[in-house]
């Protein structure tokens, strides 16, 4: 899912924000009620933090899950557990903040990107998956 996420994230890095253009597959409907319009979401005042895009911050943080899950499949058994914890306390933050962003999206700028509902669907699957890793496979074995 990170994969997923870190292609969402680039895609809007290098298209919107770099090349200045719309981004394919996300069309710029108007109109009463919320719509699916990038181009609206990306352009709120909302989109940005300190002045730096939050899809930057999303593409280091897809980058890093995916660091640390190289760490846990290729590390020895000590950072396989201190990689472990940290990859869930990395993915708990991307999941305190998303819904956070849905509100905005839904109900401050009424529009939604289709390329952040990937990077949110991203972020839920990851912390699942890592939750799960943790807590249920751990009580089995």
């Amino acid at each position: 899912m990170s994969v997923c996420g870190l292609w969402a994230s680039s895609m809007v890095v290098t298209i919107y924000y770099m090349m200045k253009q719309s981004l394919p597959a996300c069309p710029l409907e108007r109109g009463p009620g919320i719509v699916l319009n990038c181009d609206t979401v990306l352009g709120s005042s909302y989109s940005q933090v300190f002045g730096i895009p939050l899809e930057l911050f999303a593409v280091a943080y897809f980058a890093l899950n995916l660091l640390l899950v190289y760490l846990i499949v290729f590390g020895s058994d000590r950072l396989f557990r201190i990689s472990l914890n940290v990859l869930f306390g990395w993915r708990f933050l991307g999941i305190v903040i998303v819904p956070y962003l849905i509100f905005v999206e839904l109900f401050l700028i009424k529009a939604i990107c289709v390329y952040c509902t990937i990077m949110h669907i991203a972020i839920i699957a990851d912390f699942g998956i890592i939750s799960y890793l943790l807590f249920y496979k751990r009580a089995i074995t």
